[in-house]
């Protein structure tokens, strides 16, 4: 599996809507001034994540976005599972509304690529948007990083590697 960008940006809004959670809205010009991403880009990202009901959005001069729910309530695979949309199975055989492969039966390799689909899945099911936020305030700390500026870099830094 390769995760597009367009997921690996979801990740970086949310996490980011996580470490400036004060239950305002917040702007996506400001996410996109923090993340270093095209605002544009992120409106087609959010709109999705709104539709998923992982995200709320408000227009109007005071609207933006805010999370549904706390941070570690949301895992990585909730998010991948919208952004990524049929594109999470290892093997095309295995993509969600794949026509039924002839070989299906007999083929060696199928229960493999199922257990591989399986633990990409568990492994990303176990890390929520808190832990990341935990992560970058732990990089944050370890860098004696003393304002928000500071860790709104290290997140940057972080989340670029998702």
């Amino acid at each position: 599996m390769k995760i597009s960008t367009k997921g690996r940006y979801a990740m970086r809004v949310m996490v980011d809507l996580a470490l400036h959670n004060t239950g305002d809205w917040i702007r996506l010009q400001d996410i996109a001034d923090r993340q270093g991403i095209s605002e544009k880009y992120l409106e087609a990202i959010v709109k999705n994540l709104v539709t998923a009901n992982l995200l709320e959005g408000k227009r109007g001069k005071n609207g933006g976005y805010r999370l549904l729910r706390e941070p570690a309530v949301y895992t990585v695979w909730d998010i991948l599972s919208v952004t990524e949309t049929g594109e999470l199975a290892p093997v095309a055989c295995l993509e969600e509304g794949a026509a039924d492969c002839p070989k299906k039966d007999v083929c060696p390799t199928i229960a493999m690529w199922r257990d591989f689909g399986n633990m990409e899945r568990d492994y990303f099911s176990k890390i929520t948007i808190q832990d990341l936020v935990d992560r970058a305030a732990a990089a944050a700390a370890a860098e004696n990083a003393t304002t928000g500026e500071e860790a709104d870099r290290f997140l940057s830094q972080l989340s670029a590697g998702l």
